[in-house]
């Protein structure tokens, strides 16, 4: 004879159904993934924002390099043609190439967190090698490795320009526009961790051309010269 056992009363309470939850969310693993990209999500981002800080001061680099360039580049070929006499350098020369790099430099803010310092390096009456005017654009007050306007004026001392061991020479006769930039870098989005950065870019050519190197000329109008 089978022995029939009466039904357990219907479990109704808050603990069972409680239990019954925790014992279904032991054995889930539909949400797995997502607590991990949770955990792993501020080392993604952390890797993120660095990636991009690399390749912005990296472009950074890029863009005040091509900027030197293009400004000793437009310093060497300015001029104004004369009727009798070699073509002059005038302050409204130097004044366009300022503006030029103003223009090519908008979004770097050079006028405020940089300067651009540009240099003649010609030879003195002695043979050796001066700094016969030099000219600056931006606020910031830094100054030439190498010295100021009239640097190496007489004698042979001064050894030229160039931060390697191997100084930049002018030849006689002729000019080196010598361009040094300096920038205040800010990191883009790690300002809080990452201190600013002063990045510094040389560039250098000859004059293209015959030009009279006694000055640098301001005829009337005058400009307002671009002193540093």
């Amino acid at each position: 004879m089978s022995v029939i056992t009466p039904n357990a009363p219907e479990d109704r309470g808050l603990a069972p159904r409680m239990r019954r939850f925790i014992g279904r969310l032991a054995r889930s693993t539909s949400a797995v993934s997502a607590v991990e990209l949770g955990l792993a999500m501020p080392f993604l981002m952390g890797l993120s924002l660095s990636g991009v800080e690399v390749v912005n001061l990296a472009l950074i680099h890029v863009r005040l390099n091509q900027l030197a360039i293009t400004v000793a580049d437009n310093a060497s070929r300015a001029k104004q043609t004369q009727v009798n006499g070699a073509p002059q350098f005038r302050e409204y020369d130097m004044n366009q190439v300022f503006r030029a790099a103003a223009l090519q430099a908008e979004d770097l803010q050079i006028p405020t967190r940089g300067r651009v310092i540009v240099s003649s390096l010609q030879v003195n009456s002695s043979g050796g090698q001066w700094i016969a005017w030099q000219r600056c654009w931006g606020k910031n007050t830094w100054a030439s490795r190498y010295g100021t306007q009239g640097t190496g004026a007489t004698g042979t001392s001064f050894a030229g320009m160039g931060y390697t061991t191997t100084k930049m020479t002018a030849d006689s006769g002729t000019a080196i526009m010598f361009v040094e930039i300096a920038y205040d870098y800010k990191p883009f989005f790690l300002g809080s961790v990452l201190p600013s950065k002063l990045i510094r870019k040389e560039a250098a050519l000859y004059v293209r051309d015959d030009r009279d190197l006694t000055k640098i000329y301001n005829p009337s109008p005058t400009q307002t010269v671009a002193s540093c």
